[in-house]
């Protein structure tokens, strides 16, 4: 006999730890599961009852959501023991859950055979991301909405609040950022002036604008995670949001199409482009790129 337990579903509510049991030779006869009510057959009505949702046979349960997500939950149960679902949401479990699932540490100092000081390169900071702005495997993620530096400080912090907070058997956290690469020197307090270059102090990680710093999936809805992601965006040193693919989705189309739907004619592109009343002269190849959208590590988002 297997076992599948349950938390809550779309259908109803399911008593926690409810250990469903199923005879394995039930499954011989049957292949696929209907999604509509006039689909069923005796075997599936028979298997219906024995795991206990034979209440799903009753006319005022007769909708088809509700046999959706129960097929999808005894479609898993031959190839897993222990299922846990989620509250009122996906019930599909389709979500591959990786063997280390909470985020791993980071050094605070890179390995190098010698470590070399590096000019200040505020550039990295400003303007947009280029890489890690997209979702790979997650559902949500914390966004950075301006420019700045993480210590390892901060990363520390997201990790232990993440991992302290999360549910690792639904959930899984991974890093879309690097660990700290870039050398910040500093000299000591009551110095003099000159004597050249101060020593390394410490090594941060510059992030910009529309990178995702944690990106979090699994079989978990955004209400059960946003109040975890929230905190942690709150305290990081630049403006960050939590988003989901679909709000960043819509983000990045609200912006193409204000820019596609601007009834202004005098737009930045327009008068850079013109060079009107010799503006170029003042303009900057990064503010050409990109159109006035960024005056340095900060993103003006009304900016067509």
């Amino acid at each position: 006999k297997g076992e599948t337990r349950l938390s809550h579903c779309r259908f109803g509510k399911v008593t926690n730890q409810t250990a469903l049991r199923c005879k394995h030779e039930q499954w011989e006869d049957i292949y696929s599961f209907p999604t509509n009510i006039a689909d069923i057959n005796v075997p599936v009505a028979g298997l219906y009852k024995s795991l206990g949702f034979g209440f799903l046979l009753d006319v005022s349960w007769q909708h088809n959501s509700h046999f959706a997500c129960v097929n999808s939950l005894l479609s898993v149960v031959k190839r897993s023991p222990l299922i846990q679902n989620t509250r009122g949401g996906n019930c599909a479990g389709d979500v591959v859950l990786p063997d280390k699932p909470k985020l791993k540490f980071l050094n605070k100092v890179p390995n190098l055979k010698k470590a070399k000081k590096e000019a200040k390169k505020l550039w990295d900071i400003q303007g947009p991301a280029k890489s890690a702005n997209t979702f790979t495997t997650g559902q949500y993620a914390i966004v950075a909405l301006g420019g700045g530096y993480l210590h390892w400080g901060h990363i520390e912090m997201m990790r232990l609040t993440i991992n302290r907070k999360m549910d690792a058997r639904t959930t899984f956290a991974m890093w879309r950022i690097n660990a700290p690469y870039k050398p910040i020197t500093r000299k000591g307090l009551g110095q003099r002036m000159g004597g050249g270059k101060g020593a390394i102090d410490h090594y941060v990680t510059p992030v910009r604008y529309g990178r995702l710093i944690v990106e979090v999936g699994g079989k978990v809805e955004l209400g059960e995670v946003e109040h975890i992601l929230t905190e942690v965006a709150k305290k990081l040193p630049f403006p960050a949001k939590v988003m989901s693919k679909e709000s960043l989705a819509a983000l990045y189309k609200k912006q193409a199409d204000m820019e596609q739907n601007n009834q202004n004619p005098w737009s930045f592109k327009k008068i850079a482009q013109g060079n009107m009343l010799g503006i170029r002269r003042v303009l900057s190849p990064f503010d050409l790129h990109n159109h006035g959208r960024f005056t340095g590590k900060f993103h003006f988002p009304q900016r067509v």
